[in-house]
């Protein structure tokens, strides 16, 4: 039984909750669940601050609790729901995790991995992008403009 698209918005509420945490945290607002079977089986938000560790993003996070919960390194029924367009480091990641799907929902014009393309990616990795897009995006807008204040 595959995920329904449906079922993209409601996941995507889960990670827009991951972000909020982050932010709470005073971190950057992304966050990511994994999905595996319908059920979340990683969460993750942005913990680079917290944790004094560049690396720690949504994403990464996620990754590792997912794999975790399998106990496998290989994620391929599984879909990574994440607020933000990943980097290209949390690209490469789940390229070598093989995650079966991506869905993220604002881009990052930025930093974002589809920039450079989708090469870093397993080839049968599926992206969607644009999920709750103006509203994971409103967020870390409104993050950086109180920042800057």
């Amino acid at each position: 039984m595959g995920i329904l698209e449906s079922d993209d918005d409601f996941f995507m509420g889960e990670a827009l909750r991951e972000a909020r945490e982050a932010e709470s945290e005073g971190e950057i607002p992304v966050g990511a669940v994994v999905v595996c079977g319908g059920s979340v089986i990683g969460r993750g938000h942005n913990q680079t601050e917290t944790l004094h560790d560049v690396t720690a993003h949504a994403e990464m996070v996620a990754l590792t609790a997912a794999a975790e919960h399998l106990g496998a390194k290989y994620l391929t029924g599984c879909t990574l729901y994440v607020t933000l367009e990943p980097c290209v480091m949390c690209a490469g990641a789940l390229g070598w995790s093989q995650v079966g799907r991506i869905v993220y929902g604002a881009g990052d014009e930025k930093r974002g991995f589809e920039r450079l393309g989708r090469s870093m990616l397993h080839p049968k990795t599926e992206v969607t992008a644009g999920i709750r897009a103006e509203e994971c995006s409103r967020m870390v807008k409104e993050f950086f403009q109180r920042r800057r204040g």
